[in-house]
């Protein structure tokens, strides 16, 4: 019987394009992408590589985000030329916030950042890569049921923090568990029911939103601790219990306070001067 890997965690600026890039590569069937925002042309040309070999690629976007409709139809004509089905996520109430992708029956990335120049380049952030089946099947459930607007599924795997259905029962449930300690970096922890929050870790911007409970427990998503995020967005967030994507994590909370150098130049980038 074939073992299946473990979790890994990514934070290093320069590993997350790489990783976005090796699971869009690896795929030989079929893409599922979620995405808020995107302008990174390298993973634009690895979309349109895998549409030339047959891949079917499936992406679900936001109707709404700061920036306005020019933005996001941007976005949109970028996916569009990549040869991709591109689906617009058209709730009136919920905002779309949730960042994964699938390949194929796996890996699955779960992530807080967007797939932005800034975010690789400029941003505390990390990626939860898994071969989880009930992740992969359950994230691949999930997008069909907002591309189609269903309810979601009632029997998604629990390590699947999934807003606003369920996000606050879960987080509260997770957080719960502590005994020890709650490590968490989220910029935009405002909710009194549930809990630092700081602009910026080891030297770069905070965006993304990451939690360790009790140094057993990891939690990373788009998922913040605020009553918008919580209860109002679709945003989707992970459970990892594997022992070294933990060590990872708390390796990233032990450099938080360390001098860091400066971020890599931006050569020249449009400034994307919104985070979410």
């Amino acid at each position: 019987m074939t073992s299946v890997p473990v979790d890994r965690l990514v934070v290093a600026l320069e590993e997350r394009r790489a990783v976005l890039i090796d699971v869009i590569r690896r795929a030989r069937r079929e893409i599922t992408l979620s995405l808020f925002r995107c302008n990174d042309e390298e993973i634009f040309d690895e979309l349109a590589a895998a549409t030339a070999r047959g891949v079917d690629v499936d992406v679900l976007v936001t109707s709404r985000s700061k920036g306005g409709p020019r933005r996001r139809q941007k976005l949109w004509d970028g996916l569009e030329r990549t040869g991709a089905s591109v689906h617009a996520y058209s709730d009136p109430v919920v905002k779309y916030h949730a960042k994964y992708l699938l390949a194929d029956e796996g890996p699955a990335v779960v992530a807080s950042l967007n797939f932005t120049k800034k975010c690789f380049r400029k941003t505390c952030d990390a990626i939860v890569v898994t071969h989880d089946p009930a992740v992969v099947s359950g994230l691949r459930r999930l997008m069909a049921a907002d591309r189609d607007r269903q309810p979601i599924p009632a029997d998604l795997s629990p390590r699947l923090i999934v807003g606003p259905e369920h996000a606050r029962r879960q987080f509260t449930s997770v957080i719960e568990q502590a005994r020890t300690s709650i490590r968490l970096i989220d910029a935009k922890l405002s909710d009194p029911e549930l809990i630092y929050s700081a602009n910026r870790v080891a030297g770069l911007k905070s965006h993304g939103k990451i939690m360790v409970i009790d140094d057993r427990l990891l939690v990373v998503g788009s998922m913040a601790l605020s009553a918008m995020s919580l209860d109002f967005r679709r945003e989707v967030s992970i459970v990892v219990e594997e022992p070294s994507a933990i060590a990872e994590a708390l390796q990233l909370f032990a450099s938080a306070d360390a001098p860091a150098p400066e971020p890599p130049s931006a050569g020249g980038e449009t400034a994307d001067g919104t985070l979410s």
